[in-house]
């Protein structure tokens, strides 16, 4: 199992493959992706590699965070996410991960926060078809309707679709194929549409419901370092 990456949403795209087709896609752009950060199983009880993106002020950087870029001698990240990964597939600290870490034709799940659209009403929220237009109904139009029963049982059960807040949650968009790879502008283009705002950083992970391509890198792909796989430098 191999690490994943942190990249950030530039926004969607058109791409025409060689056949003339028009893909809609999302550019996801990798900031200096670097390891952290390790977790090892005699250590900390589980394998994992922290990865961060994105640069941020040194002023703006607590101290015990300020340590830990220090002993990975790297530079303060936006954002650092924790990637479980097989024993095998640990990396050193102050590794930097490439978009050659995915191939095209792949398939990865992208995790992110969704946009936040407020306090929502039921239609928007859940799909409601809200009232009729007549037959009686008046002003109510796009309310839920009933929320529960009779004296019997007498309350509105939890989990019942009312309004409330909507978006701003972690959601996960499953087998999305990765369509091409931008080595020279650091892009990951993406078909179909990711969770999250523009500008917003985004969890890159090979896909759990689809077999690892077999050109891909392991356990990486890293800048100036030999892919095993193939024989060749990832990365100048």
């Amino acid at each position: 199992m191999r690490t994943g990456v942190v990249a950030k949403k530039i926004g969607m795209s058109r791409y025409y493959t060689d056949a003339g087709i028009d893909v809609p896609v999302t550019l996801l752009h990798l900031e200096e992706c670097q390891v952290v950060g390790i977790r090892t199983k005699e250590l900390n009880g589980y394998n994992a590699v922290q990865v961060g993106s994105g640069t941020r002020k040194v002023k703006n950087v607590n101290k015990p965070d300020r340590g830990q870029f220090a002993k990975a001698k790297v530079e303060p990240k936006a954002k650092v996410v924790e990637f479980r990964v097989s024993e095998n597939a640990l990396l050193a600290p102050g590794q930097e991960l490439t978009v050659n870490h995915y191939v095209k034709g792949q398939y990865i799940d992208i995790a992110g926060i969704t946009i936040g659209r407020g306090f929502a009403g039921v239609m928007k929220r859940h799909n409601f078809a809200g009232l009729e237009a007549s037959h009686g109904v008046s002003v109510s139009h796009r309310s839920h309707g009933s929320t529960g029963q009779r004296q019997d049982p007498g309350k509105v059960f939890k989990g019942k679709k009312m309004a409330g807040h909507m978006g701003s949650v972690r959601a996960t968009a499953q087998n999305l194929e990765v369509v091409a790879v931008d080595e020279e502008n650091s892009l990951i283009i993406v078909c179909g549409a990711v969770p999250g705002s523009k500008g917003s950083y985004v969890m890159v992970y090979d896909a759990i419901k689809r077999a690892l391509p077999a050109n891909a890198p392991f356990p990486a792909g890293l800048k100036g370092v030999v892919d095993s796989t193939e024989n060749k430098e990832v990365v100048a």
